[in-house]
């Protein structure tokens, strides 16, 4: 059953699936995309800044590359105005990268190709209709390659989410936990083989799955 609530500070309407624990932002209230990538240009992220390497390198230490036996070809899919991420798999990890971006690297580079591995960090959020993109994933690798994800789960919790520091980036529209993604998983071809139950996840393509334009 999907329930609907109000958050009375920005005087916006979310929708909370009880069965999936899915918790997504109602269409009127999601800003346009000219909005978006003005809060996107705040963004100062660089490789120089040691943290934000560090809290990537954390990423691909502690839950990427525990599952990932081949580290060559790789694909980041929602980039940014800086692909980091990208840039330290490249420079430190000896792993041929290309990345995709809907704003800042719109060529879909990936057409036509399978990866060793896709990674998607702090993008999920920003989605709308998340199975699509899903999806899109399983078919950009071979079966038993891996999915990694980063994103802050919610905890189910109506009255602790409007207490929540990361619903006020009006950017983010779909907020998870990992049974959310266990249920996306069962229905695009993966298996969740790992949460930290705070914000990695990481999924095993199990088999191909035939997408419906």
């Amino acid at each position: 059953m999907v329930k609907d609530f109000h958050d009375p500070v920005f005087d916006i309407v979310f929708y909370h699936c009880e069965s999936c624990e899915f918790i997504f932002k109602r269409e009127l209230d999601i800003i346009d995309e000219k909005d978006e990538i003005k809060i996107y240009e705040y963004h100062n992220n660089s490789i120089e800044d040691e943290h934000y390497v560090e809290y990537f390198k954390a990423f691909l230490d502690n839950a990427l590359f525990k599952y990932v036996s081949k580290k060559t070809a790789g694909l980041d899919f929602g980039s940014g105005p800086s692909p980091v991420l990208a840039e330290i798999l490249n420079r430190d990890y000896n792993c041929q990268m290309e990345i995709y971006d809907l704003y800042y690297s719109p060529e879909k580079v990936y057409e036509g190709k399978t990866y060793d591995f896709v990674t998607s960090t702090e993008v999920i959020e920003h989605l709308r209709e998340p199975l699509k993109y899903f999806n899109l994933f399983n078919s950009l690798l071979d079966v038993g390659n891996i999915l990694g994800i980063m994103t802050l789960f919610h905890e189910n919790s109506v009255d602790k989410f409007l207490k929540w520091h990361y619903r006020r980036d009006m950017t983010h529209i779909s907020f998870y936990t990992p049974k959310t993604l266990e249920t996306i998983a069962d229905k695009s071809g993966f298996r969740l083989v790992y949460h930290d139950d705070h914000r990695y996840a990481i999924f095993e393509k199990l088999n191909d799955i035939q997408i419906i334009q």
